[in-house]
C-alpha cells in the first residue's frame, strides 16, 4: 500500500485553509508567550488533545462525542480566562490605523518641556509618570485623575511630582499639546517576564503601552534613572541627549505605529534617530 493511498493530499484551496490556520496558531500563540494565561493556555490544550485522542482511539464514543460538545463551553471559559490578553490584542490592532488616513499633528513642540523637567526630576531622584497620548484614546484614564488642562511647560510638570504634592502620586495625561490630568491610575502590566527590580511605576508604565500607543516616560525614585516605555517595552537608563532624540523621533511624526515606521527603515527614508528608536522599539526589557 503506497502513502498516497493512505493519505489524501489537499488541493491548492486546502493548502491555504492550512497555511491560514498556521498562521493565526502562530499569531496567537506569538501574543500569549510570556504573559500569565500562556501557562493556562498550553495546559488546556495539552490536556483537551489528550483526551480527545484518548478516546478516538479507544473508540470511547460517548466521550469523545462529549468531549466535543464541551468545546462551546470552553470557548466561553476561554474568553473569561484571558480577557486582559484579548483586550491587549485588540488594542494592538486597533492601534495599526489602516482604516484611517488622517494622521494626527506633530507633538514635537513637547520634546524641550517634557526633557527639562525629566532632567530636573531625575537629578533629584523625584519619581514621576508622564504618558503623552497619541491616536488610541485615554479619557477612561484621565478620569481617574485631576483635570488640568493646561499648556505643557517643564515647570509645572516638575511642580506636579514634587514630594507631598497632592497630585504627585500617579500619572500625567498630555494629550495633543496641553496637560489634560495629573495624579491618574495607570493598568499594570502582567507580563511574568519582567524583572522583579521593576517597580509599580515602570509595571504602569509598560501596563499602559499595552492597552494604547502612548508614548511613556518614567522616572525611578529610588535610582533617578529615566527610561521610555512604547509597544509594552521599556528603553531603561537613558541619558538627556538620546531621551531627546528618542522622544523628537516619535512625537514628530503625524503617523503612528511601527508599521510606517518600519517602512521608513526599509525604504532608506529614516533619519538617524529614527534608527535610535529602532533599536529601541526592538530591544527586549533590560531588567
Amino acid at each position: 500500500m503506497q502513502l498516497s493511498d493512505a493519505f489524501e493530499l489537499p488541493d491548492a484551496l486546502g493548502w491555504i485553509e492550512i497555511f491560514v490556520l498556521a498562521a493565526m496558531f502562530y499569531y496567537i500563540f506569538h501574543l500569549f508567550k510570556g504573559t500569565r494565561g500562556a501557562a493556562v493556555l498550553t495546559g488546556l490544550i495539552i490536556v483537551y488533545g489528550a483526551l480527545f485522542t484518548v478516546t478516538t482511539l479507544s473508540h470511547l464514543d460517548t466521550l469523545n462525542w462529549l468531549l466535543s460538545k464541551l468545546m462551546l463551553y470552553v470557548s466561553i471559559a476561554f474568553v473569561v480566562i484571558f480577557q486582559p490578553e484579548i483586550r491587549r490584542v485588540l488594542a494592538k490592532l486597533g492601534r495599526q490605523s489602516m482604516w484611517r488616513s488622517n494622521g494626527i499633528s506633530s507633538q514635537k513642540n513637547l520634546v524641550e518641556p517634557i526633557v527639562q523637567a525629566v532632567q530636573i526630576l531625575s537629578k533629584r531622584k523625584i519619581g514621576a509618570l508622564i504618558a503623552i497620548e497619541r491616536e488610541i484614546g485615554t479619557r477612561a484614564l484621565q478620569d481617574t485623575g485631576t483635570k488640568i488642562n493646561s499648556s505643557v511647560s517643564s515647570e509645572l510638570l516638575a511642580t506636579i511630582f514634587f514630594p507631598h504634592t497632592p497630585l504627585h502620586d500617579g500619572g500625567v495625561i498630555i494629550s495633543g499639546e496641553r496637560i489634560c490630568a495629573a495624579g491618574c491610575l495607570f493598568p499594570l502590566s502582567q507580563k511574568i517576564e519582567l524583572s522583579k527590580t521593576l517597580g509599580t511605576r515602570h509595571r504602569a508604565a509598560i501596563g499602559i503601552t499595552e492597552e494604547t500607543d502612548a508614548i511613556v516616560v518614567v522616572i525611578s525614585e529610588e535610582t533617578g534613572a529615566i527610561s521610555v516605555a512604547y509597544n509594552g517595552r521599556l528603553r531603561r537608563g537613558l541619558e538627556e541627549e538620546r531621551l531627546r532624540r528618542v522622544l523628537s523621533s516619535m512625537l514628530r511624526r503625524e503617523r503612528t505605529g511601527l508599521t510606517h515606521f518600519r517602512e521608513k527603515i526599509e525604504t532608506g527614508e529614516a533619519h538617524l534617530s529614527d534608527t535610535v528608536l529602532m533599536q529601541f522599539t526592538g530591544d527586549q526589557d533590560e531588567g
